[in-house]
């Protein structure tokens, strides 16, 4: 309710306001191809992301994912049109079901499950934007200690954030102010570069919780045999 009824609605003006100043300041006009380059390189790292998930699992479970990766196509889509990890759960959830690949007793808790706690996608451009425009605005990147620090606190925060655009984040702005020590000037560039590849990442995220739901299964499927067979021993 705080972020439908409160930041929602006033994030857009902070961003703008602060967007103005730095407009005004000659900073978004010199800075611009810089964060096309870096939206770039994040929805790459998204792919490359989504190639290594899908490989582990495929190791893991010893099963050729590509069934379940074509039936996730339209949830990618839907998740890049919406922003938003909840509004596509349906549409990943009946596309698990078409591949025949799950066991719908497990998918329909893992997937629900994975969309509202592995958000990889949102995670991924948070790191590579932070450093981003800490050395834009600031003149450097943080340094690895204070970077280690940010993403093992990130990582938890990231389990809590909402499932709605632009929702990891806003849950992680407290830690952006407070461990990388941004401004006001750096959140709401921050903010506005997010936005511009919101939908990737949340593509991204959806999109991964089947190579977690087939890791989850498979473990599920060996922990049954271990008790079949001490029940029988």
């Amino acid at each position: 309710v705080l972020i439908k009824k409160i930041l929602i609605p006033v994030i857009p003006l902070f961003v703008a306001l602060n967007f103005t100043v730095l407009s005004y300041e000659g900073s978004i006009q010199k800075h611009l191809p810089i964060f096309l380059k870096v939206v770039l390189i994040v929805i790459i790292a998204h792919i490359v992301w989504l190639v290594i998930l899908y490989t582990i699992a495929a190791i893991v479970s010893k099963r050729n994912p590509w069934p379940l990766i074509k039936n996730y196509i339209p949830a990618y889509f839907t998740a890049m049109g919406t922003m938003s990890s909840m509004a596509s759960l349906g549409v990943a959830i009946e596309g698990v079901r078409k591949s025949n690949m799950l066991k719908p007793e497990l998918s329909n808790f893992s997937i629900p499950f994975f969309a509202s706690i592995h958000l990889c996608g949102s995670v991924i451009t948070i790191v590579f934007f932070t450093m981003s425009v800490s050395q834009v605005l600031y003149g450097f990147i943080p340094d690895l200690g204070t970077m280690v620090l940010f993403l093992f606190l990130l990582a938890i925060f990231a389990v809590s954030a909402p499932g709605v655009p632009g929702g990891t984040v806003i849950a992680s702005l407290g830690l952006i102010t407070s461990v990388l020590g941004f401004d006001e000037a750096g959140i709401a560039l921050l903010l506005s570069i997010f936005a511009l590849q919101d939908s990737f990442g949340t593509a991204a995220n959806i999109t991964s919780d089947g190579a977690l739901a087939l890791i989850t299964e498979k473990y599920y499927d060996s922990r049954n045999a271990k008790i079949e067979s001490s029940v029988e021993a």
